[in-house]
């Protein structure tokens, strides 16, 4: 089974913790850093990647906490 990224998103005048697929949100916060607390948490719990977005819907960053994709080469 393979792990969904959380992504945090805007929704109404909050922010919503959700799975990518999901229908409903895992959590719903008045603040975009609360939802990105909580986001986190879910995150590192699924070892997935957290995509936190801006109130223009568009992706502003990203942090892995599961298997990074990149290649390192030293």
């Amino acid at each position: 089974m393979t792990a969904h990224n959380i992504h945090v998103v805007p929704h109404g005048t909050g922010w919503d913790v959700i799975q990518e697929g999901a229908r409903n949100a895992n959590s719903h916060h008045d603040t975009q850093d609360a939802a990105i607390a909580a986001g986190t948490l879910d995150a590192q719990r699924e070892q997935v990647e957290l995509l936190i977005h801006g109130r223009d819907g568009q992706i502003r960053s990203r942090n892995s906490y599961g298997h990074d994709p990149r290649t390192v080469r030293g």
